[in-house]
């Protein structure tokens, strides 16, 4: 079992006043400039395909393993809202000679007529493993470790100054925050332990830090089903060893455990998106034999696909981001991709009915694998760099055409066409026994 306790302090307790109206406003660079050197697609060639070769022109950071969702960010990484009003991270100012890098927090607004950022300093700087979650009231949630104890506080603009209000402590080694609720108000920490993780609301409840669920095994990852924030999957293996499952978690019936995932009974199954509007999943699986980037729709019984064109050969690609609003129409929703390859990062854009990964060059000081779709699929992917210190880059998702069926071929014929689950060990499950999931039983009652 994990060992974590919960410390003092309460919502009441503040070092600052309440928060009070902004004064800070857009800097001098905005989309504009990033709009007229690079159009509607904004500057680094966003916009423009990229091959193999051309990655190292696409900007955005180092390759590396690509972020799983719950995983600690690293400095510098941008964290959104569900809605992409806000952003929020770690940053540093310009390193003197001879001196020190010195983190502080950078709010982001996103959804004005021009983004622009607040720094959120205090009086001494942060550590680079402090992680920062934006609200949709525009504070932002920081996670402290001092010690044995994990601190937790809202900051907000107030003048020229930084407010902080502390909410409290839990006592625990380690503790990472989840991506921010759909809500806009909570934001939940998961604190995993070799035979059960602990789920607590860390912001967004009356007293401080409070303890919400215990799941039996070791979870990971971190993925909201709804657009309430009472249904979280999360990504467990059980405390006696096995395969990885995702589960679902009901928030409002005391942490209720349901299956959600089960491709093959020995297989790996992670979710790493999904759309609550179509019900679009996706997932990361070894089924197929080794792990595969694929998808499958909530409440579905057809088999989870594995589609050929999502395993690049010159990169790794991770979702980070589903095209909302398609109601009742999962294979039409367009699917932002982070590719990492050995040049760097870049944007992948694909659609299930599609078949096809369109590749594009990231706009120069992109935070990877950042990014949010509007309803009518324009993808907004935010950067800084020394000139436009907070923008964000516009790029249109493309029109697919369906491939035409070749004479003969077959499912998995080399030609962009997707191998269905049948190519998967032939024992198996309910290929995504999602139904078995308390979704709709959510949707009758709510």
């Amino acid at each position: 079992m994990t060992a974590c306790a919960i410390e003092g302090g309460t919502a009441g307790a503040a070092t600052a006043a309440d928060p009070g109206p902004e004064t800070a406003g857009p800097g001098p660079d905005g989309p504009g400039e990033a709009e007229e050197t690079g159009g509607r697609g904004g500057p680094g060639g966003v916009g423009e395909p990229v091959g193999a070769g051309e990655a190292g022109g696409a900007g955005g950071r180092a390759p590396g393993a690509p972020h799983a969702p719950g995983a600690p960010t690293a400095p510098d990484v941008l964290t959104l809202t569900a809605d992409g009003a806000y952003g929020a991270r770690l940053t540093a100012a310009p390193v003197p000679p001879g001196g020190q890098r010195a983190w502080y927090p950078e709010r982001w607004t996103l959804d004005g007529p021009e983004p622009y950022a607040v720094p959120l300093p205090l009086n001494q700087p942060e550590e680079p493993d402090a992680q920062v979650v934006p609200l949709a009231d525009g504070r932002v949630l920081i996670r402290r470790r001092v010690a044995d104890r994990q601190m937790f506080s809202l900051l907000y603009p107030t003048g020229p100054a930084t407010g902080e209000l502390a909410l409290g402590a839990v006592e625990c080694e380690g503790m990472v925050l989840l991506p921010p609720s759909p809500d806009g108000r909570s934001v939940y920490g998961l604190t995993a332990g070799d035979h059960s993780s602990l789920l607590w609301l860390v912001a967004g409840g009356s007293f401080g830090p409070e303890l919400v669920a215990e799941v039996p095994g070791h979870c990971s990852g971190g993925v909201w089903l709804d657009r309430a924030g009472r249904m979280l999957a999360l990504d467990r293996r059980p405390a006696g060893g096995g395969p990885v499952k995702a589960v679902a978690v009901d928030l409002e019936r005391n942490g209720e455990v349901t299956p959600l995932l089960q491709i093959a009974p020995a297989s790996d199954d992670r979710l790493l998106l999904a759309d609550p509007d179509s019900g679009l999943l996706l997932i990361r699986s070894n089924a197929p034999g080794h792990d595969r980037l694929g998808w499958g729709v909530l409440g579905s019984c057809l088999p989870v696909r594995f589609p050929e064109c999502l395993r690049p050969a010159d990169g790794a690609v991770t979702p980070f981001a589903v095209q909302p609003g398609q109601m009742l129409m999962p294979e039409s929703c367009a699917v932002a991709l982070r590719v990492d390859g050995p040049a760097g990062s870049w944007v992948g854009i694909w659609r299930p009915q599609g078949r096809r990964l369109h590749q594009f060059a990231a706009p120069e000081g992109w935070s990877a694998g950042a990014g949010f779709w509007t309803r009518d699929g324009v993808l907004h992917l935010p950067y800084a760099t020394p000139s436009t210190p907070c923008g964000v880059a516009l790029l249109d998702a493309p029109g697919d055409e369906e491939p035409p069926p070749e004479p003969g071929g077959t499912a998995d014929g080399g030609h962009g066409t997707e191998p269905s689950a049948a190519a998967a060990p032939p024992a198996v499950c309910k290929p995504v026994p999602l139904g078995q999931a308390p979704l709709h039983r959510v949707a009758s009652t709510d």
